[in-house]
This record gives structure tokens, C-alpha cells and sequence, in this order.
């Protein structure tokens, strides 16, 4: 088993920044992808970012150039920098790892972006 916990959200003014974070703990060893998915009210979960073990990065369309994931494979942690964010950003962001063919999902922190 896997938990995680993330950190980071709030509410911020449209073109501010906010830092996500995101700590697994447990059964940390051999885990490949972590990454960050969204969902707003009313709309599906959609991928904002993921990296691999091997350092591969997608990003959604829709963020590209202004967020920014990292990873810290050592403290088992995975970062999304959010800058420029707009009021379409807001979403409650969960964090996710793959381990062994199976997800791992926290329990989300919400983003709120005001106009």
C-alpha cells in the first residue's frame, strides 16, 4: 500500500502561483509514475501532469508553459509549480503514483483561482 498526502492548495488571484506537493509513504519502493490529475465541478478528471521514474513528462495542453512538475525520487515526492494560473485552473488537483500496475490516489486539495 501506498498513501499519500498533498499540500499547496488555496486561493489565489489569476496570474499568481501556487506550489503543490505531494508525500507517499508506505510501500514507496518501485514506484514508477507520479503526477497530478483535476477535477472541477461538473467536469471530468482530467491529467494535468505526470513523470516517470525515467524523468518522461507529459503535460495537458491546457498547461503547458505555465506548470511545472519535479520529482524527488529519493523522498518520494512529486511537486506541480503552478504559475500564471487562471480562473479555468480551478479544481480540486489529486496527486497519483503507479506502483507494481496499480494507482494510488490522495485525497485531493483544492485550487481556486479568482478573477
Amino acid at each position: 500500500q501506498v498513501q499519500l498526502v498533498e499540500s499547496g492548495g488555496g486561493l489565489v488571484q489569476a496570474g499568481g502561483s501556487l506550489r503543490l506537493s505531494c508525500a507517499a509513504s508506505g510501500s514507496t519502493f518501485l514506484i514508477d509514475t507520479m503526477g497530478w490529475y483535476r477535477q472541477a465541478p461538473g467536469n471530468q478528471r482530467e491529467l494535468v501532469a505526470h513523470i516517470s521514474r525515467a524523468g518522461n513528462i507529459n503535460y495537458a495542453d491546457s498547461v503547458l508553459g505555465r506548470f511545472t512538475i519535479s520529482r524527488d525520487k529519493a523522498l518520494h515526492t512529486v511537486q506541480l509549480q503552478m504559475n500564471n494560473l487562471k480562473p479555468g485552473d480551478t479544481a480540486v488537483y489529486s496527486c497519483y503514483v503507479s506502483r507494481l500496475g496499480r494507482d494510488y490516489w490522495g485525497k485531493g486539495t483544492l485550487v481556486t483561482v479568482s478573477s
